[in-house]
């Protein structure tokens, strides 16, 4: 693993009780060879000083957006623009929340939505401020955007309290970051990715669809993109932002999602994570269908094409072929079915039944269903599940 000699690093430090960790964790950083420049928090003021920072940085400390003579007003344009890195450390809740909302009321927040560059984010706050679905929806929607996530582990707080939300130690950010620079594991290898639902038309304002959130494959997308993998992500109709550093192509209907599959070819592996229409209309209204004393409109419906086993078939399969089976009953024993039909490696089987409440949740219950069994996994966030599966992709194909 590479060192992180020559890496420019901004250190933004916002307000915790942590902030008395980032001191010592510029020495470290710069102990691997890196330069270390701080911005500073209002709230993050209250626990440590820019004094420190600076003296131990060795680097002026940026604190105020619009600091008297600093670039005329710029400064988060070249704070940005100057590293190679940005590590929020602690980040906080409100900070994270300002950056899933994209708000940009301070050089902190302001900066890191101007950022070209990769963000890793050392969470540290209360276990119940963590735990709530305001933050794990926010730090689901920032891993889908591509920002890398560092702890917090679990422990006693400075609150009092012990649970999940100690900022991780310093030689576990100082890993991380020298992992965010070392090539991954599927380095040179390309993936594709389904995620979504398929709108099939029924008329111009109609179309027979699922419940489908994408977030599940947006996040595989994104944590085989972590490990270096070029990923190209065929998405249904979601209302997700698109992974950051990802080729994102975006269809409608099963057929198209398959023609954009079949383009994106030859692959490495492929993850057919979407919820594919099962059928469509035969022959979809060019107007409206309007109310009548006919009664409802009689809808001749036709199989659409089935994705997972088109690509198990191609001359092109890929290397490593995995499918999904979503059911809301006899979920494992539907899964091993499917693994014998349709000739992919492995499939994921979820519970997709309402009791389980797996569409557009933020985190899932899965099996993992393979030609030597079935391995039960625990209810994890999308995200954490995301990134197990991509792990274990990579050691199938190392």
């Amino acid at each position: 693993m590479v060192s992180l000699t020559g890496k420019r690093i901004l250190l933004i430090v916002a307000g915790g009780i942590a902030a008395y960790k980032s001191l010592d964790l510029i020495r470290r950083l710069q102990d691997d060879g890196a330069t270390v420049r701080c911005l500073l928090t209002s709230a993050g003021q209250r626990f440590v000083t820019p004094l420190s920072l600076a003296a131990l940085s060795g680097q002026p400390v940026s604190e105020d957006l619009f600091a008297p003579g600093d670039d005329f007003g710029m400064a988060h344009i070249r704070l940005s623009r100057s590293t190679d890195v940005v590590l929020v450390a602690p980040a906080t809740a409100d900070l994270l929340a300002k950056m899933a909302l994209g708000l940009a009321d301070d050089l902190a927040s302001t900066t890191l939505l101007a950022a070209d560059k990769p963000v890793l984010v050392a969470p540290a706050m209360n276990a119940m401020m963590w735990a709530h679905p305001a933050t794990r929806y926010n730090m689901a929607l920032l891993q889908q955007r591509g920002v890398r996530v560092v702890g917090p582990a679990a422990g006693d707080l400075a609150c009092g309290e012990v649970g999940d939300g100690r900022m991780a130690e310093v030689p576990d950010i100082v890993l991380a970051l020298r992992t965010l620079f070392t090539a991954g594991p599927l380095a040179g290898r390309r993936a594709l990715v389904t995620s979504g639902p398929t709108f099939e038309p029924i008329d111009p304002v109609r179309f027979i669809g699922n419940r489908s959130s994408g977030k599940q494959g947006h996040a595989i997308a994104a944590a085989l993109a972590g490990l270096g993998a070029t990923v190209h992500l065929v998405s249904g109709p979601v209302a997700l932002p698109d992974p950051a550093g990802i080729t994102v192509i975006k269809v409608e209907t099963a057929g198209e999602m398959l023609a954009a599959c079949q383009a994106a070819l030859p692959v490495d592996l492929a993850v057919c994570a979407a919820a594919v229409a099962d059928w469509r209309v035969a022959q979809p209204a060019p107007g409206k269908l309007k109310k009548g004393a006919g009664g409802p409109p009689q809808l001749a419906l036709v199989t659409n094409p089935d994705i997972l086993a088109s690509l198990a078939r191609s001359p092109l399969r890929p290397a490593l072929l995995v499918g999904f089976a979503a059911e809301t009953e006899r979920v494992v024993e539907r899964a091993q079915a499917k693994l014998a039909v349709k000739g992919c490696d492995l499939i994921i089987a979820n519970d997709v039944s309402v009791a389980a409440g797996t569409f557009g949740a933020d985190d899932t219950q899965v099996w993992l269903v393979s030609p030597n069994g079935v391995e039960p996994w625990p209810r994890l966030s999308k995200a954490d599940m995301a990134a197990r599966l991509a792990g274990l992709l990579a050691e199938r194909l190392a």
